[in-house]
């Protein structure tokens, strides 16, 4: 018997996605509508391809999180997006509403935390349901395991894959759990996560996949054990220098799966009115998805 799935919408960055991936398009009253259209293009493809039991959608809120406070510069180098990708998230919400789909969002949270701790929560709760997380870029690999996959959008909005463990493995040679570790040595410049420096990717991806973790490797270093003084000196007094650094970006890097939310499965069970989706897309103008629901 094939298992029930839980759909989880990591809703920003496939409304990212979509501002990116499509030319602007507007209503005939002028509305512009090219960020809910993509949106909505990305979401009946995984509904047909999932045909799901249960579907959230988690948004971020406006505002700082508990990561800013910890490091004032987190994502500070990004742009703020242009007003007309936020004129549409309401829509985009709207849409969500007319498909019967909860929305989820916390203060101080980013909408990560929130997929992380739904996919906790029905992991202990319910191991016949698998978690498929629908998602425009790759933070949320470190999710993946047996109850977890991620449904990533590779190139534009069309270009999918799904991982699982062993294509996060093919993909990093490394467990999806140690990419955090891996990203802590490393970085991430999208984010202003600074990593330890003078550390790339090659050489985190050595130092993870030889010592597991970031705490094994400092607890080896400094206890100057045979397998740590076989790093070179210059190698080793990066790490030392980055300490701090490198714990800090694992804390920033790292998803939270302890958050509260009043998360109940069996009220994300998936059912819509036809009609009420249809009167949606007919005011917006999208006659060709139309046909798709």
């Amino acid at each position: 018997m094939e298992r029930q799935r839980l759909l989880i919408i990591d809703a920003n960055s496939l409304i990212h996605r979509a501002y990116h991936a499509l030319p602007p398009l507007s209503t005939s009253k002028g509305e512009k509508i090219w960020v809910v259209y993509g949106f909505l293009l990305v979401f009946l493809k995984a509904l047909k391809e999932f045909k799901p039991s249960f579907v959230v959608a988690a948004f971020d809120l406006p505002g700082p999180t508990f990561r800013h406070k910890e490091f004032k510069d987190y994502k500070s180098q990004r742009a703020k997006a242009p007003e007309d990708l936020y004129s549409q998230i309401p829509r985009v919400k709207e849409a969500l509403k007319s498909f019967n789909v909860p929305v989820f969002e916390k203060e101080d949270f980013e909408a990560d935390d929130i997929i992380g701790a739904i996919a906790k929560n029905v992991s202990e709760a319910d191991k016949e349901v698998e978690n498929i997380i629908i998602s425009g870029d790759l933070d949320s690999l470190q999710l993946v395991d047996q109850n977890t996959k991620v449904y990533a959008l590779k190139k534009g909005l069309k270009d999918t894959i799904l991982y699982d463990k062993e294509r996060v493995k093919e993909r990093y040679n490394i467990l999806p759990s140690q990419l955090v570790d891996f990203k802590a040595l490393r970085g991430d410049p999208s984010d202003n996560i600074p990593g330890v420096n003078g550390i790339g990717e090659k050489t985190a991806l050595q130092l993870i996949q030889k010592f597991g973790s970031l705490e094994k490797l400092y607890q080896e270093i400094e206890s100057k054990n045979e397998r740590a003084r076989n790093l070179k000196g210059k190698l080793q007094e990066k790490l030392l220098l980055g300490k701090e650094q490198a714990f800090l970006s694992k804390m920033l890097v790292q998803i939270r799966r302890d958050i509260k939310i009043d998360f109940e499965l069996k009220k994300c069970q998936w059912n819509y009115d036809r009609e009420k989706v249809a009167r949606f897309f007919r005011e917006l103008e999208f006659n060709t998805l139309l046909k798709r629901i």
